[in-house]
């Protein structure tokens, strides 16, 4: 069983950065496809960005692909998200998510429901 523990959130200007941490427990983290989804209040729940167990692989929502880039460390346990050129748009809980099943390039497609294990969020927020 795995469980994720996300950090890195807080307050950043327009046109700054962030970088997003989601530390993983539990033997198997390197099985798993990692990712983040956001949320505002009111909302559904949205794709964000995920990366391929082995770490070759990326898919991103067409939103963020030009200004954030996933990654993932499995000898840390550890998945992240760099976050450039923030806009006020982007304020959102963020959510790391975990998943054995659903395949890395289906994240955008699939409900948010059906992945497997997620983090309790971290906050985001970008003044204008």
């Amino acid at each position: 069983q795995v469980q994720l523990v996300e950090s890195g959130g807080g307050l950043v200007q327009a046109g700054g950065s962030l970088r997003l941490s989601c530390a993983a427990s539990g033997r198997t983290f390197s099985s798993y496809a990692m990712g983040w989804f956001r949320q505002a209040p009111g909302k559904e729940r949205e794709f964000v960005a995920c990366v391929a167990w082995s770490g070759g692989y990326t898919n991103y929502a067409d939103s963020v692909k030009a200004r954030f880039t996933v990654s993932r460390d499995n000898a840390k346990n550890t998945v992240y998200l760099q976050m450039n050129s923030l806009e006020p748009e982007d304020t959102d809980v963020y959510y790391c998510v975990a998943d054995r099943r659903v395949l890395h390039s289906s994240w955008d497609k699939v409900r948010y429901r059906s992945l497997e294990v997620w983090g309790q969020g971290t906050l985001v927020t970008v003044s204008s």
